[in-house]
């Protein structure tokens, strides 16, 4: 039956120049092959276009051929039949031309935003607990996927504001205007006074508003980042950055004992030294009002790569699970690195998988990282940060295992 799909898909592709098939490679790989393969890659690399051909003896084989330009291709899956291949092994094929826009979406996005919409909206590979294990032993087959999943960057002209470069530590990391964070100001017409690079994230079952993802701040950006975690209500702030690696990542925004940033005064109440993060509990106040809240800094993170385990990261989040749901009815946890974009959404994509896991036994990162980009662009950076969320969801998925034995 699965030669069948594929010889099928490879007629269609015939018949359609303008697809792109994404299939699987066997879940088979020696260790030195996943060694060689288990390597940082730039987000900046034009990512290969795959094709699958069937060989002579009837097998699946990659055809490897170079991109046709420096951007990414978008992967293409086609609408038509995509249930039916939720959580198979079948290629996943989207073809652009098909697709049809709702009047809401014409009226409220932009016409990249409209292509990027579509295209996320549709992207799954849906994963069963054995499925997952097996994924996770095959380096290529994730790359592969990483690379077609497109990047939707902001292009600057999107954003309205005159000046909101002052507040950028990227040039080229940019907020979502849908998804964006405003801050609230009594002065509406100073348009910059309510910028924040910084975006309301969707988390497990498209739950709105679960996370806020958002870059390190910067010496001029401190009093409106405790702006906003205040005028959110934040319960938790997680931080996962050095302030300082190969260059600077992210000022001190905190006070030794006491600080007052901008209308917001931050008191520290205790500080908890843990293997792989310290926890700072907080008190915030404005006025004759105060909210309590839970800072975590994670600074086992290497710079450029991804920690050689997924262990600290995932006990990480299991903490500010704990926290989030003792805080129930409390805003977004608030999630930072340097870009807010990279191990930020390692973080967050991996608490919305652990979440599907746990309620439905099956994880689509996949889905996952497309909901991510749609809410800010780049989330995940490099097909390692990928793995590495794989890696993390699989470990989790043991834990899961040993305690349904128990």
């Amino acid at each position: 039956i699965l030669k069948e799909k594929i010889q099928f898909s490879l007629q269609q592709d015939k018949e359609k120049k303008q697809e792109i098939h994404l299939s699987p490679i066997p879940l088979q790989t020696t260790r030195s092959e996943y060694k060689t393969a288990n390597r940082m890659v730039q987000p900046e690399q034009a990512p290969k276009v795959v094709n699958v051909i069937v060989d002579p003896q009837g097998q699946c084989v990659p055809e490897i051929k170079p991109p046709l330009s420096a951007s990414p291709s978008p992967f293409k899956m086609k609408p038509v039949g995509l249930q039916e291949r939720r959580g198979s092994n079948v290629s996943l094929t989207l073809d652009l031309s098909s697709l049809e826009m709702s009047n809401l979406l014409s009226l409220c996005l932009t016409p990249r935003e409209k292509v990027a919409w579509n295209i996320y909206s549709q992207a799954s590979r849906v994963l069963t607990r054995q499925q997952l294990r097996d994924t996770v032993a095959c380096s290529h087959l994730l790359q592969t996927e990483f690379m077609e999943i497109p990047m939707n960057f902001v292009d600057p002209k999107e954003i309205a504001i005159p000046s909101h470069g002052t507040k950028n530590r990227y040039k080229t990391i940019l907020p979502n205007p849908l998804s964006r964070v405003c801050l609230k100001t009594k002065n509406p017409a100073d348009s910059l006074s309510t910028y924040i690079n910084a975006n309301y994230i969707r988390g497990y079952g498209g739950k709105e508003k679960s996370f806020i993802a958002t870059q390190g701040p910067m010496i001029n950006t401190v009093n409106d980042f405790w702006q906003m975690v205040w005028q959110e209500d934040s319960p938790v702030i997680v931080m996962i950055t050095k302030l300082k690696e190969k260059n600077e990542k992210c000022v001190l925004y905190w006070p030794e004992k006491r600080g007052i940033y901008g209308k917001v005064e931050v008191l520290i109440k205790d500080v908890q030294e843990c293997e792989n993060y310290t926890v700072r509990n907080l008190t915030l106040k404005q006025g004759s009002q105060s909210q309590n809240v839970k800072h975590y800094w994670y600074t086992s993170w290497p710079d450029h790569k991804t920690p050689y385990s997924a262990q600290p990261l995932l006990q990480l989040m299991l903490d500010v699970e704990e926290d989030r749901m003792a805080s129930a009815g409390r805003g977004p946890v608030i999630v930072h690195c340097s870009a807010g974009i990279g191990r930020t959404g390692c973080f967050i994509a991996t608490a919305i998988g652990c979440h599907q896991l746990k309620e439905e036994g099956v994880v689509d990162a996949l889905s996952i990282v497309c909901q991510l980009r749609v809410d800010r662009g780049g989330m995940i950076q490099t097909s390692e940060q990928y793995e590495f969320v794989h890696h993390a969801l699989s470990l989790y998925e043991s834990r899961l295992s040993a305690e349904a034995v128990q």
